[in-house]
């Protein structure tokens, strides 16, 4: 059964609109890289924030620790993906908010 989600982007502090593919990719990208850490493996309701090449990662509420490492490889990665959108520019901050719908 296909997992699916809803994001939601904000750019310093600025609501990015998301089509349904981007939407769809930035979720499953962001979500694909959380659930392999410790603690998100069964995330339901994700919040990622990135500012000054630091993540910050709440999964069901529950902040998780982040290494080095995968801080860095989450940063670059989202970082990475957002810079190429339309109307994105000097990310400085970001944030954004994942939900994993259930399966009707």
């Amino acid at each position: 059964m296909k997992e699916s989600f809803k994001a939601k982007l904000w750019v310093n502090n600025v609501s990015i609109d998301l089509n349904p593919f981007v939407e769809e990719f930035l979720a499953r990208t962001v979500a694909g890289a959380v659930q392999s850490l410790k603690g998100a493996e069964d995330m339901h309701d994700l919040e990622l924030y990135v500012e000054q090449g630091r993540v910050r990662v709440v999964a069901d509420g529950n902040e998780l620790p982040i290494t080095p490492f995968p801080n860095d490889i989450i940063v670059n990665t989202v970082t990475g993906l957002v810079s190429t959108l339309k109307d994105v520019c000097d990310i400085e901050r970001l944030k954004i908010h994942i939900r994993r719908l259930e399966a009707a």
